[in-house]
Parts: C-alpha cells; structure tokens; sequence
C-alpha cells in the first residue's frame, strides 16, 4: 500500500475496528511510521518491520465468518500488541477461553496490575483509567501466558504470552479517554519494537524530496490547486522537489467564497508558485441553470471541473505526471475490509480518472493523516492563514445553496459567508472551529424591516469541530457572538432576513447540508 523502504516501521493489521485509523494516528504521534494493511492482506516480514498491531473489530471470535490471520508468519519474531478483539483473538488461537461477557463492559474502567518486568514499563498499574468497548472476555489465557491486569468485572484486561513481546490488552489505549494509553503505546513501540521514533515531518520532508526526485526525473507535473491545505501542501512538496516544473492550474467555477479567487492566487504567488489561473465562473453558472438536485449539481461540477483542468493543462509542454492530493484515509478506506460504504454522497471528482490517461499519477502525501499535512505544511514554510484555513467542499457554495444556483443566490451566500467568517475570526473563535459556512436555504420568510413587511432569503450558519471529518460535533457559538453575526448579515446583506444555527452533530446528521 505504502512504501516502507529504507524506513523501520510498524503494521496495523485491521479487523475492522471503528478506530483502526486512531491507533494509527497515536503511532505517528510518538514518531514511529506506520501503515494500515486489512487482515486479508497477512504479514509478511520485511526489512524494516519493527512489530504489528492487531486492531479490534465489531466481530466476535465465535463468528463462523470472524476474521482471521496466520500467526505463524510472524508471532514469536516481531513483537506484537493485540487490542480488544486482536487480543481475544490472540488467546483464542493458543488454547485460551473467550467468552460471552456476563457483565460487558462499555466506557471508563479503573485498571489494577502491573507491567513491572514485562517491558511495558508501569503502564498498566493500579487505578489507570482506560476505555473499554466490547462484549466478549476472556476468560482463561493459553498456558504460560501472563496476567498483567483487570479491572473490576474483566479478570484478564491486559496479558503478555511470556515470550516477553507479545501482548495483549482488551481496553483501547488509542483513544483519548485512555489516560495512560499512549504511555502503553510509547512503551510498546520504543521499548519492546525497539523503534527510534524519529518519524517527523522534516524526516518525511527529506525522503520524500528524495523519493520525488528519483521518481520524477526531469518530467513535468500539472497540480490542480483548490485553495485547500492538502492540494495546496502537495504543491509546495512538490516545489521543493522539482521547482519550475512543476505547473499549478486553479479553476474558478464562480462557487468560491467571496474574493477567495484573487486572493488565493496572490497567496500562491507569494509561495513562488507557477499558477495558471482559469475564471471560468460563467460556463458552471450557466450550466448548474435550473438545476436543483444535489447529485446533479456535484457531477455537473465534476465534468465542468475535469474539462477545464484539461483544456488548461493542454497548452502545458513537457509534462508527463499529474499530481493529487490524496491523503492516507482516502488510502484507507480503498481497502477497508468492510468493503466499499453506502454512498451518502458523491465525491465531487466523480467517476475518478479515465483508464486511458496518458499521464501518471503522483500523490506525494499519500501516507499523510490531515494533521500531520498541515505539519509538513508548516515545516516547508506555508503561511498560517493558508494551513489553518477550514475544508471547504470541492463543489463549492453549490451545495450550501439548496436548490437552484443563480448568480443572485451565489452573491447573497457569499457576502453572508462572509460576515459569518469575519465575526467569527473577530471572536477568536475560528481556529477553535474545524468548519464553518453559511447555507442558503429554499425558503423565504416573512420579517419586519423599517415598517415594511419583507419576504426574503434564511441563511443557517454550521460550525463543527472535528479531527478529520468522520464525525463531528456543533460547536456552541456564545449567544452574544451568534446575536451579532445574525444582526450584522441581516442588516448588510440584502436579501436576507433571517438567520438560524444548525445544532446538528454527525452522526446522525452530515457536515454539509448537501
């Protein structure tokens, strides 16, 4: 999946555990690399492979279908740490007892035991807070294998095989309620992996510099630019690769936020970019005419988009590759072992690229989460104000417009988006918020202004706080920070004359409102 030459590193094997993604990301944070391989790919030890991690899963040991590996490939010759279901599966597969819970154990859970001896240093010890979340126990452990902890209901929470690198812990030390979860984790990885924990984003500037130059040669690569952190970090990546050939291309579909089109060229300017910027704000206008589905809007954009990325990038000489900014959970989730999800919605680069494509793809952050993009971001010298900026959908203000897209409902939205982003930056608020936008909706309401009755426009304002998208939280604007955004867009915005505030988190509801 990755490329783990001339690098030590460490595997997570997935399960299909709901935080597969956060044992990974808590490994990176101690500054060993890592990578994510579904159970069905096995382990096969290579140079470099420091230990493996078994995830959880949502599956029992009992299942006829449960999930399986051969632990003959590697147990006993690199170290290993079972979590929660990887651990009942470790037990299960030497003679040991799992079984239904009688009292099954969801959330916090005061530890007792020791580690003392086992190289986990004092990890698990005496009224360690963890986080539990499963429904089987086990019971007995194979013989020779080693308690090292319990908690009040569950006699066996934590064990070592013995071997003094094996081990297992039914708690999650990956998430944060976890209080000496990642102590346990930095033990495992440095300690009984042996890793140096040297993984960071200078190091991964370096090598992958590196890894680019040798790639790349002295072709050329064309970059689509969004205005976003990974596109707009990829580009920067690649600058430092291979300078001058590298040529950014910036589509204006006329969606972007208010002045965002000139002021994010000036921005890549600055970086010492080559940017060919396209304003081609009024072929998509014309073209989203009447339309009013979601679905339909996303792949009127996605063509519209791809036709003149290539119109633009035709005229370009030299040039062999074409640059994306996949990050690692898009990698992720293309080989999740529980398959490809309900589509809630489209990506807006639907269908993907053609399989005729002339050009090969290079994805420099392709190993990257979104934090340690906007990491490496900060190591090649990025401005701030480009890093910290909020997501912003590939679609643009198409889909916080719910119906039809016209011209007039485009600058209503933008100028309200506008006073929203202002208030919230003047409250300090913004870089506390992962995302914040403004949506149009399809109603109009009846208000008072001057003792004339009006019937204009609804703006709801969203703001999330999230890591990287997948869930999400509303975030609780003070009501005296709310009043005054609402008053300032219903008296500087014409068109509208009411504002509401969308309390919805996700699950169960989407960031976006399309």
């Amino acid at each position: 999946m990755g490329n783990t030459a001339g690098r030590e590193w460490v595997l997570v094997l997935d399960f299909g555990s709901q935080y597969t993604q956060l044992i990974a990301r808590r490994i990176r944070e101690i500054g060993v690399y890592c990578e994510v391989h579904p159970y069905t790919a096995g382990v096969a030890l290579s140079e470099g492979l420091r230990g493996v991690v078994l995830s959880g899963s949502p599956r029992s040991v009992h299942d006829a279908d449960a999930p399986r590996v051969d632990f003959s490939a590697f147990l006993g010759r690199v170290p290993v740490l079972g979590i929660c279901y990887g651990a009942q599966l470790l037990a299960h597969a030497f003679g040991g007892a799992v079984e239904r819970s009688a009292k099954r154990e969801y959330g916090r859970a005061e530890l007792c035991g020791t580690t003392e001896g086992s190289g986990l240093g004092s990890a698990i010890r005496k009224g360690g807070v963890v986080w539990m979340s499963h429904g089987d126990t086990i019971a007995r452990l194979p013989e020779g294998w080693r308690v090292l902890g319990s908690t009040e209901s569950i006699p066996i929470a934590a064990f070592s095989a013995g071997d003094n690198i094996t081990y297992g812990v039914q708690f999650h030390p990956e998430v944060s309620h976890s209080e000496c979860g990642l102590e346990l984790l930095r033990a495992f990885l440095l300690e009984v992996c042996g890793c140096k924990g040297d993984w960071t984003p200078r190091a991964f500037v370096e090598q992958t510099v590196k890894e680019l130059l040798a790639k790349l040669g002295d072709d050329g690569v064309v970059l689509g630019l969004s205005g976003g952190v990974d596109s707009t970090v990829a580009a920067a990546l690649l600058h430092r690769a291979i300078g001058d050939r590298l040529t950014c291309i910036f589509v204006d579909h006329g969606l972007l936020r208010k002045d965002e089109y000139a002021q994010v060229l000036r921005q890549y300017e600055g970086m010492g970019l080559r940017v060919v910027g396209v304003d081609a704000g009024e072929r998509f206008l014309g073209a989203l005419k009447g339309v009013e589905d979601p679905e339909a809007k996303r792949k009127i954009i996605g063509r519209l988009f791809v036709e003149e990325f290539d119109r633009a990038a035709a005229g370009l000489k030299g040039i062999k590759w074409l640059a994306q900014g996949t990050i690692y959970p898009d990698v992720i989730e293309s080989v999740s072992v529980n398959g490809p999800s309900v589509t809630i919605k489209s990506h807006h680069n639907v269908g993907g690229l053609p399989k005729d494509m002339a050009l090969r793809v290079v994805e420099p952050l392709r190993l990257l989460f979104k934090d340690e993009v906007r990491r490496v971001g900060a190591e090649l010298g990025i401005p701030a104000e480009i890093l910290g900026r909020h997501p912003f959908p590939g679609p643009g203000l198409a889909i916080r417009i719910l119906g039809e897209v016209t011209r007039e409902r485009v600058r209503v939205l933008q100028e309200a988006d506008a006073v929203y982003v202002e208030g919230l930056r003047r409250a300090g608020l913004y870089d506390k918020i992962w995302q914040a936008g403004a949506i149009l909706l399809p109603v109009r309401s009846v208000g008072v202004m001057g003792d004339e009755r009006t019937y204009e426009s609804v703006v709801a304002l969203r703001a999330v706080t999230s890591v990287d998208g997948m869930t999400a939280d509303w975030y609780p604007i003070p009501y005296e920070v709310l009043g005054r955004i609402s008053n300032d867009i219903i008296n500087g915005v014409r068109g509208v004359n009411r504002v509401v505030y969308d309390v919805s988190s996700k699950p169960p509801a989407t960031i976006e409102w399309e």
